[in-house]
């Protein structure tokens, strides 16, 4: 390979670089990727235990539902839904 084959590589590579930056940056200012840290968390999981090796029992809260999942190697599956409890306020123990 000669120098304009790597001049032509080593173009390609930047130019390949900015257009992902570019697009990046448009969707970013765009409002199209997740939202910033101060955004409200909708999805929690509250409890999880492991049945067996292989699959797990999971209660995930979301919009004021909770949901018992069973996942697996075979699948997932919403075993129920059922509406939240309201979760109990923790109290700062203090330090005297």
């Amino acid at each position: 390979m000669d120098w304009v084959d790597w001049a032509r590589s080593l173009f390609a590579l930047l130019a390949t670089l900015a257009l992902i930056l570019g697009v990046a940056w448009g969707a970013r200012r765009l409002g199209m990727l997740q939202a910033g840290p101060n955004a409200p968390k909708r999805l929690k999981v509250s409890e999880s235990i492991m049945i067996d090796p292989r699959r797990r029992l999971m209660i995930v809260r979301c919009d004021g539902r909770e949901h018992l999942l069973l996942l697996g190697p075979a699948g997932d599956v919403v075993v129920s839904e059922f509406a939240a409890a309201a979760e109990p306020v923790q109290q700062a123990e203090s330090a005297s």
